[in-house]
């Protein structure tokens, strides 16, 4: 019987955990992020650099080979902002919350059609001889004029995806409506493709 492979997940963050071990379960035996490893430092200016320095980092720590990943909101009427800042939007140690809120005033008063967003991801997984598999997933949609839902995390419950009804937010979704049409879902999934093979 061949042995499962084997990923460290770089993710300190529970909700991400628990998508990607929801994903990928059925191919490789995803392990969770040693105590004691630090945080690493996402000072990239692009999400690929970002998910690079935490599988890395995991790597060296573990000898193992790690997935990462770092995810942007890109709205058009901000000139693609957050972008790669999504996380720490309202500044450094800002949460959900406050994210949401500082996107939402920027939005105030934005007509509904000039609204559109989308979220990206990119999932990489590194291996200790350096090898590597990149993968990019997106999910179209627009900004909501308020929060509605109860699910998810992040800007779940201001995003409206248009893979879904076009009428609920992120939030609103289940688990298995989000992973189906989720950014984190489609590019971690397209990892998972390569990984049997490596």
């Amino acid at each position: 019987m061949t042995r499962r492979l084997q990923l460290v997940c770089a993710s300190a963050n529970p909700d991400k955990v628990a998508e990607i071990a929801a994903i990928v379960g059925d191919v490789v035996d995803l392990l969770p992020r040693p105590i004691g490893v630090p945080d690493v430092v996402e000072d990239a200016d692009t999400l690929e650099g970002n998910a690079r320095l935490k599988a890395i980092a995991l790597v060296r720590a573990t000898g193992r080979p790690a997935v990462a990943d770092d995810t942007g909101l890109e709205v058009a009427a901000l000139d693609g902002r957050p972008g790669v800042y999504a996380a720490r939007y309202a500044g450094e140690h800002a949460s959900y919350a406050d994210n949401r809120a500082k996107l939402l005033g920027e939005l105030a008063g934005t007509a509904p059609a000039d609204r559109t967003a989308r979220f990206r991801t990119v999932a990489l997984v590194h291996w200790p001889d350096g090898r590597e598999i990149v993968a990019e997933g997106t999910c179209e949609g627009t900004i909501a004029a308020s929060e509605l839902g109860e699910r998810g995390f992040g800007y779940d419950p201001v995003f409206v995806p248009a893979d879904s009804d076009g009428t609920r937010t992120m939030a609103e979704l289940s688990d298995e409506e989000k992973d189906r049409i989720s950014h984190r879902g489609r590019a971690v999934r397209e990892a998972a493709v390569w990984l049997p093979s490596r």
